[in-house]
């Protein structure tokens, strides 16, 4: 049968619907076997990445705070170390008089 033939037997909106139903169905299939599979890999994926940005994120936050603690653990021990070497007469090669003679 022919297309003309279908129309004038069942009318134009007949065959239309039908044609239109065909196309849902089409696409139905195409988006079920094609772009699904795709879609659930590309989540996959997208789950691994975010969890691997949280791990380094964990990390940064991790190696941040050791470099603080490191930064102010050097800084109390020279703090301390001046303090220290002041009580027991010790010069500093930075101070004002780069001159005299320094013991340490």
């Amino acid at each position: 049968m022919d297309i003309v033939e279908l129309v004038s037997k069942y009318g134009f909106p007949i065959i239309a619907a039908a044609g239109l139903g065909y196309f849902v169905y089409y696409v139905w299939q195409w988006v079920t076997t094609e772009i699904k599979p795709v879609t659930g890999d590309a989540n996959r994926v997208l789950i691994e990445l975010i969890d691997r940005i949280r791990m380094l994120d964990n990390d940064l936050i991790r190696l941040n705070q050791k470099v603080n603690v490191i930064l102010s653990v050097r800084e109390k021990y020279d703090d301390t170390k001046k303090a220290l070497d002041k009580q027991n007469g010790y010069r500093f090669a930075d101070t004002d008089d780069s001159n005299s003679d320094n013991k340490g």
